[in-house]
């Protein structure tokens, strides 16, 4: 008996919880294997993320590490809009960087889902925010 996949605001929408739960297994298990995440900006990790493993371990990992340790990231999911494999999801990211700097952002995103598994984002956010509490001074 095969299972069909998710349909493709459910996959977001199980994503975004996910990443707010800390569930690294399903986060990693959202991707395809070739996924791309492109975020915008001049930032150091502005540009496109290709593949699954540089996009949970590289991106999303390498921004957790700025986070303050044992400090929740609260993630609230606050709409999802979706037209067959593209769905559109906006949330909002709250918590404390690892210099104490407080962070409320509120992201957009417009993801592509094939087969169950996401295979694009393009992340819209308030980069120059992101800029003042996570890389001050160019860091």
């Amino acid at each position: 008996m095969s299972t069909a996949p998710l349909d493709p605001k459910a996959v977001v929408v199980r994503y975004v919880e996910a990443v707010r739960d800390g569930d690294l297994d399903v986060v990693r298990a959202s991707f395809a294997p070739d996924a791309t995440w492109d975020y915008p900006g001049s930032l150091p990790i502005s540009g496109v993320w290709k593949g699954r493993d540089s996009i949970v371990d590289d991106f999303l990992g390498g921004m957790g590490a700025r986070f303050a340790p044992g400090v929740p990231l609260v993630i609230a999911l606050t709409g999802v809009v979706a037209e067959g494999a593209q769905v559109v999801a906006e949330w909002t990211s709250q918590g404390t960087t690892a210099a104490g700097a407080a962070y409320r952002n509120r992201c957009l995103g417009v993801f592509t889902v094939e087969n169950g598994l996401i295979t694009a984002i393009r992340e819209y956010a308030d980069t120059h925010h992101v800029a003042e509490v996570f890389f001050p001074a160019g860091e």
